[in-house]
């Protein structure tokens, strides 16, 4: 029979696919090295199995012990299927930016999940790498993994990745591309190619917020460059022990947007479905592409599994909060589309004007259209009832009549977002939209706004 051991065994030996509708235009052949048929769905498979026999064979974990790892959530589900087979503990410490999926995946598979601060400096207490270090020291036998300095992470993909690139191009390959976190990978497998053919060209794909590409052109750490991303998997605001500057050739950054549009791109238009880093690991090849001639062989490697992200990058809310989704918005009617499902929100003439302080708190927004037998007479919004009550609180009492201000303009839903541009002014904060069969929306500054970004 044809069978393995135990999951650990169907770890590697992940395919090279071909790119073909999102690469027109690009003079070489790209090739994606699908890391999501690893049993954890992630390249992090190689290095977690690795670094925990190599810990082991070093004494640095006992039987029974707990392995702690701070983690973007990938090589702590390697990290778990090595401790399920071998019998360990396991305490994940991710960031708070990291998607919900991975944390409800890290605790399906027996993990003890603690959540961390993004926004801290690494030698912050609450950073998640501080926390790691400190549970490891409060925790009887257990060991700190440290994904980051722990080099035998670059060694699983010098011994693996890379032998597998080689052979599966023939060693035809030229250039060698992958978005760059702990820095295991990149430097792994470049080492491993360079050692074969010194003229492939290893690419390191960063974030916008991440301090690898300065550092890599001017050796200066700048933490001038360090500020929050979107982008998971990839950039770091320390400098890896694992990452080897002299092997990768160049760092090329991608935006926030571009990742996340060109990962939900894959899989619609090659049916990859793959994670965040994926799409910026393409994206950087596109910027590169003027690099390229046609007898380069480039492989990409696609770090994680989509299912990952679906509450984020294949979200399509998500995306629009974030202004990633790429939507054309022609016309008001294109605008309230966004929130038809909710009810427009009213006052009538009669209320009083804590009614309306009650109702934009309730409901989160800044302006109300007011009505009187069916019709629109007049609004309110938060800035001038701010004034209102400032200077007479105890008109909280009157009538919204007596303090409203004009009805709002009334468009429809064919008025250009140009032409609304024109109506939404300082004295006019929005206006609303005839929808027909007597149905009407509002279109705020807010939401101009949005649609412009």
């Amino acid at each position: 029979m044809k069978v393995y051991n135990n999951i650990l065994e169907t770890i590697g030996n992940t395919p090279l696919v071909k790119l073909n509708r999102l690469t027109i235009g690009v003079k070489a052949q790209v090739y994606a090295k699908v890391e999501t048929t690893n049993p954890g769905n992630s390249v992090k498979d190689r290095m977690a199995v690795k670094m925990i026999e190599d810990a082991e064979k070093a004494g640095l974990i006992k039987p029974g012990g707990t392995v702690i790892e701070g983690t973007s959530g990938n090589t702590g589900m390697g990290l778990a299927l090595a401790c399920i087979i071998k019998g360990y503990k396991l305490i994940c410490v991710l960031n708070d930016k990291q998607s919900k999926e991975k944390m409800d995946i890290l605790r399906a598979v027996g993990s003890e999940v603690i959540v961390c601060p993004t926004a801290v400096e690494p030698t912050d207490p609450r950073s998640y790498y501080s926390v790691s270090r400190r549970l490891a020291t409060e925790i009887p036998n257990s060991w700190y993994v440290n994904q980051y300095d722990n080099l035998s992470n670059r060694t699983a993909h010098y011994e693996q990745t890379g032998p597998e690139i080689w052979e599966q191009t023939d060693g035809k390959v030229t250039h060698f591309v992958v978005g760059v976190g702990t820095g295991g990978t990149i430097s792994g497998v470049g080492k491993y190619l360079k050692e074969q053919n010194p003229n492939i060209k290893i690419w390191g794909i960063d974030t916008y917020g991440s301090v690898f590409k300065k550092y890599k052109e001017t050796g200066i750490f700048d933490e001038n460059e360090i500020y929050p991303y979107i982008t998971e998997g990839i950039g770091e605001d320390i400098l890896p022990a694992n990452v080897d500057f002299d092997t990768i050739d160049l760092f090329e950054k991608v935006t926030d947007k571009d990742a996340a549009v060109y990962t939900r791109r894959l899989a619609r238009e090659e049916g990859i479905f793959v994670g965040n880093s994926a799409g910026a690991a393409l994206k950087g090849v596109l910027q590169l592409a003027d690099q390229l001639t046609e007898n380069d062989i480039v492989v990409v490697l696609f770090h994680d599994h989509g299912s990952r992200y679906v509450g984020k990058i294949f979200n399509d809310d998500w995306m629009r909060e974030r202004g990633f989704l790429e939507e054309e918005i022609l016309t008001a009617g294109d605008l309230v589309a966004k929130h038809a499902d909710k009810p427009l929100i009213s006052l009538y003439a009669e209320e009083l004007v804590s009614h309306a302080i009650a109702k934009m708190r309730n409901f989160g927004i800044s302006q109300i259209p007011v009505m009187k037998d069916g019709k629109f007479v007049g609004s309110v919004d938060d800035s001038h009832v701010y004034e209102l009550l400032v200077d007479h609180p105890e008109l909280r009492d009157a009538a919204i009549s007596s303090v409203m201000k004009p009805a709002f303009p009334v468009v429809p839903s064919s008025t250009s977002v140009d032409h609304l541009c024109k109506l939404i002014n300082k004295s006019t904060p929005a206006v609303l939209v005839d929808l027909g069969e007597g149905k009407f929306h509002i279109v705020s500054r807010y939401d101009v706004i949005s649609a412009m970004s």
